[in-house]
């Protein structure tokens, strides 16, 4: 082997490395994140439909199941249901009425709606970069272009 193949060989595994340890685990926590953030944004939605199926009952007591943790429910009767309590961030819980608590529930959607688009569109540039890096990759072990039928998704 010559002295420039082992340097491009060199560079070939610096940045097939590079690309593994760094780019492909910078995308994973980034998709990570935008799963987290939509899973939030589905249960502030489910509170949102269970405050409205609440208004449109217009009763002032509840009864409902509560689940325990690991499915394991159990009957709860609440005697006032005109206001409740929504979990506003950082392990705090504040006591909203009806109309307060769907004020708080749209404006804390559209952030989180805004925050899952910043971490789609970091996704999008992460993938481009690791794009870059093996198109880099192709020309500097001179191997030609893949047709495009034959290339695929990096994630």
């Amino acid at each position: 082997m010559t002295p420039g193949a082992s340097a491009v060989n060199e560079k070939v595994l610096q940045y097939e490395t590079f690309i593994n340890e760094v780019l492909r685990r910078d995308l994973q926590k980034v998709l990570e994140q935008r799963d987290a953030v939509y899973e939030k944004t589905a249960q502030y939605l489910q509170l949102k439909n269970t405050i409205k199926s609440i208004q449109e009952t217009d009763s002032k007591e509840l009864k409902t199941d509560v689940d325990l943790g690991c499915n394991f429910y159990v009957q709860a009767h609440v005697p006032d249901a005109s206001k409740i309590c929504v979990a506003v961030g950082y392990g705090f819980f504040v006591e909203f009425t009806h109309a307060e608590a769907l004020k708080f529930i749209e404006k804390k959607t559209n952030q989180l709606t805004e925050y899952a688009e910043v971490l789609t569109k970091d996704a999008a540039k992460i993938k481009a970069n690791i794009r870059m890096v093996l198109e880099g990759l192709r020309e500097l072990q001179g191997l030609k272009d893949l047709p495009e039928d034959r290339r695929r998704e990096v994630f």
